[in-house]
């Protein structure tokens, strides 16, 4: 449901054995806090799900930003913080 929000969504594909999953949540919950207004709450999915098989993710974590019910970008791995809010920026 969220994928189809009419402000920007990043969708994080996780799994709940990886690390680099584990830390990229606060960093996700920050820039939620940080673009409240611009972006809707980032959905959390399991990996191995439908809605991954849909979007062709192949490794977790994988991010994708979407807009308009469009992928306009994807970053997979492990993230520094500053990377992602740079990205996120980029975006909006």
């Amino acid at each position: 449901k969220n994928i189809k929000s009419k402000l920007p969504v990043i969708v994080d594909f996780y799994s709940d054995s990886c690390v680099a999953c584990k830390k990229l949540a606060p960093v996700l919950g920050d820039i939620e806090d940080d673009y409240e207004d611009k972006l809707h709450d980032t959905g959390k999915h399991k990996f191995d799900g439908e809605l991954a098989d849909e979007y062709e993710v192949t490794a977790n974590p994988t991010l994708l930003f979407v807009k308009d019910a469009e992928v306009l970008d994807r970053k997979v791995g492990a993230q520094k913080p500053a990377d992602l809010k740079a990205w996120v920026e980029e975006l909006l």
